[in-house]
């Protein structure tokens, strides 16, 4: 009986499989084999199941800005590099997952993990509670950052102060935007909203706006790498916020989870501090 009993579950079990499209079925046990040899067999064909529907098959689809130097930005050979883009390479092989990058640019990568077309977002996005509060979810920091008031070369502006009476160009949706906002009302300035970073930078040296308002380490780089007409002077910047990896669909926490660990993991080793270094050489 227990012999009939363990060639019925294996029967069954090849039904399934055949059912659910596999190609091949596991061959039926020779005549005369002992009733612990099947079991084995039937445990061993359900092992060979299971990765089938491990979530680790999944190809995660990460969203990210298409300009936001040195965090994510094409170099000279068209290939798509910066922080970012190496933090998320560094922790999906150290937690053994597969991804693909959508560079969309800021509002539409934010649209697209809004609207499930992207699982998450890495884009230098500040932690903020106004942004928790509407839905994201994120990460540990994997970077801090302050935020600055840049203004043109050569400019007279120093302070807060300096800028009463003038206008403040800011990119829509950022923690720089934010830090505009949050002052113009004590120092008497206006602001206006650009898509991107480089228009914002071209709408200050044009003179159109007396100065912009920039992620700390983007604006270094910008205008060292860019050579542009721009200045950051000192005492004009935020305390600081963490840049986080992003989901806004709690179905998605075991990539959250991944990156937390990986990024943990890459922090011991030296690979985080590697990738820093290439880029801002910290």
């Amino acid at each position: 009986m227990k012999k009939l009993l363990v060639m019925s579950m294996i029967a069954c079990m090849a039904f399934s499989a055949a059912a659910c499209g596999a190609k091949e079925e596991a061959p039926a046990p020779a005549d005369g084999a002992e009733a612990p040899a099947e079991t084995e067999a039937l445990e061993d064909a359900a092992d060979e199941a299971a990765p089938a529907e491990a979530s680790g098959d999944k190809t995660w689809i990460i969203a990210m800005d298409t300009v936001f130097r040195p965090f994510e930005f094409t170099d000279e050979t068209g290939e798509f590099v910066g922080i970012d883009v190496d933090v998320m390479k560094a922790i999906a092989e150290d937690q053994g997952f597969s991804y693909e990058i959508q560079s969309l640019g800021w509002d539409a990568a934010v649209a697209a993990v809004q609207a499930g077309q992207a699982d998450g977002l890495i884009a230098g996005a500040s932690i903020t509670d106004e942004r928790k509060a509407s839905g994201w979810i994120f990460s540990d920091g994997y970077y801090n950052a302050t935020q600055t008031f840049v203004v043109p070369e050569g400019s007279d502006i120093t302070s807060f102060e300096d800028l009463r009476g003038k206008n403040v160009a800011v990119k829509n949706g950022t923690a720089g935007a934010d830090f505009a906002e949050s002052l113009k009302e004590e120092y008497g300035f206006t602001t206006t909203v650009f898509e991107d970073s480089p228009t914002m930078y071209q709408d200050v040296i044009l003179g159109n706006s007396a100065a912009c308002v920039e992620d700390t380490p983007i604006m270094a780089d910008s205008i060292k790498v860019g050579g542009l007409a721009l200045q950051i002077p000192e005492g004009m910047e935020s305390d600081g916020a963490p840049y986080g990896f992003a989901i806004m669909n709690e179905a998605n926490q075991e990539l959250l989870d991944m990156f937390n660990a990986g990024l943990a993991n890459i922090r011991e080793n030296g690979t985080y501090d590697e990738i820093i270094s290439k880029y801002l050489g910290e």
